[in-house]
């Protein structure tokens, strides 16, 4: 995916939802809690994540998971996902 379509996805989506593949092939399933254009971070759904409390800070930020917007390969809302 070109960095600027992810970028203005995760724009769009922000606050939602959703479940991002990035190019190595791993799966990130939370909320969007910040975008800018060199990363994403989500808050992680602790059914999926696989990090038990479902949150860590990134760096220090306390937004979540942090993805390179440039290694995304798909975004796609995930309500389905969550009951």
């Amino acid at each position: 995916m070109n960095p600027a379509d992810a970028y203005n996805l995760c724009c769009k989506y922000h606050g939602k939802r959703v479940k991002i593949t990035d190019t190595s092939g791993r799966v990130h399933v939370g909320q969007i809690t910040r975008v800018d254009r060199k990363q994403v971070w989500i808050l992680p759904d602790r059914r999926y994540s696989g990090y038990g409390l479902g949150f860590w800070g990134f760096r220090g930020s306390g937004f979540g998971v942090g993805i390179a917007i440039g290694t995304i390969f798909g975004i796609a809302l995930a309500p389905l996902l969550f009951f």
